[in-house]
């Protein structure tokens, strides 16, 4: 189960994890020159729960899972609560040292571009022996055993002859095999969680059904949580089966897969479901889009961050808008909610 919080009554005190729950975050925001880039994010996900989390670029996507891991470029300022299971500390605010033993060991990510992940000047089978070497300790830091390892997570991941491979370089590899290479330091420790941000965009669309099989895969065999970040409706109905809609740094619809993807309430998410279909043609013949482009940061309208381009909003948008539940799992911030059914062509 997910539960999804966008916001909450000051009052009311921050969310105890559950006993299911991999990561807790409540109040989550992010600001930058005293403009907010993320604001009041909060959810939760629970142990073997597949999450996507989707919006167009500039909807604080990424800046979330940056801060999930504590990354955020210098500048960035987080507030708010991110609890892990199995780590006393918080995260927000918690100092490297901390931080540094949470990445990777309970919380992993895989990032966009594998080629800016992994360091060109050493052996893959390296890369993916120090994931495990920097969480162990004693006894189990036995160099040869630990090597077995990285050869044995390069044939899990797919890599074709993976002795050989954990002696070459990453430029050696393609694309989908580096990012292949990236899903296996990322899964070395049986994360808790398992980030994504985007890891199959910029691979072909062959390339990119076989990763993402074998990305949930990986999750499914460990029982790992997984937030998958992503533009594409496609991939979120393949590999999650909740989903929760990002835009101007607000989550602002979530609820199962399906029912978001078929039957949007939030005018937003209906922008994103009509957008996608490409069959779908306006009265001049045209793709359906969304009206005017994602506002740069800092510059969304106070109230609800969607109404400069929605075609529904009027004077009571101008208010930031209550979260609405819809069912145990679903919900949405929009006081003009869509109702109909998405039909897709």
């Amino acid at each position: 189960m997910t539960t999804v919080r966008p916001t909450r009554d000051p009052a009311e005190p921050p969310a105890t994890p559950g006993a299911d729950d991999v990561v807790t975050v409540s109040d989550l925001s992010v600001t930058a020159g005293g403009h907010a880039l993320v604001a009041d994010v909060g959810f939760r996900i629970r142990a073997g729960e597949r999450v996507g989390l989707i919006g167009e670029s500039g909807s604080g996507k990424s800046l979330t899972a940056l801060a999930l891991m504590g990354l955020l470029p210098d500048g960035l300022h987080p507030s708010g609560s991110v609890r892990v299971a199995g780590v006393d500390a918080e995260l927000v605010g918690a100092d490297e040292r901390t931080l540094s033993a949470v990445r990777g060991r309970d919380v992993a990510m895989v990032f966009q571009e594998p080629m800016t992940a992994l360091n060109p000047t050493m052996r893959v089978g390296q890369q993916v022996a120090e994931s495990l070497l920097i969480h162990r300790s004693g006894a189990q830091r036995d160099r040869r055993s630990t090597q077995a390892a990285a050869v044995e997570l390069l044939d899990q991941v797919g890599v074709p002859d993976p002795a050989a491979a954990a002696r070459a370089y990453p430029h050696q590899f393609s694309g989908g095999q580096r990012q292949r290479i990236v899903l296996a330091v990322a899964l070395a420790n049986d994360p808790a969680l398992l980030i994504c941000d985007e890891p199959t965009t910029a691979l072909d669309v062959t390339v990119q059904a076989r990763v993402l099989d074998l990305i949930v895969r990986g999750v499914e065999e460990r029982r790992s949580a997984m937030l998958f970040i992503t533009h594409d409706l496609a991939v979120v109905a393949t590999a999650c089966e909740r989903v929760m809609v990002m835009y101007g740094g607000r989550i602002v619809e979530a609820g199962p897969v399906r029912e978001v993807l078929t039957r949007p309430r939030h005018r937003y998410t209906q922008g994103l479901v009509g957008a996608s279909d490409l069959s779908a043609v306006d009265d001049r013949g045209r793709l359906v889009t969304i009206p005017g482009t994602v506002p740069a940061a800092g510059r969304f309208p106070s109230g609800c961050v969607f109404r400069s381009r929605c075609t529904w909003a009027d004077d009571t948008c101008s208010d930031l808008p209550p979260w609405t539940t819809t069912g145990p799992e679903s919900g949405h911030a929009c006081v003009h909610p869509a109702s109909e059914e998405v039909t897709r062509g």
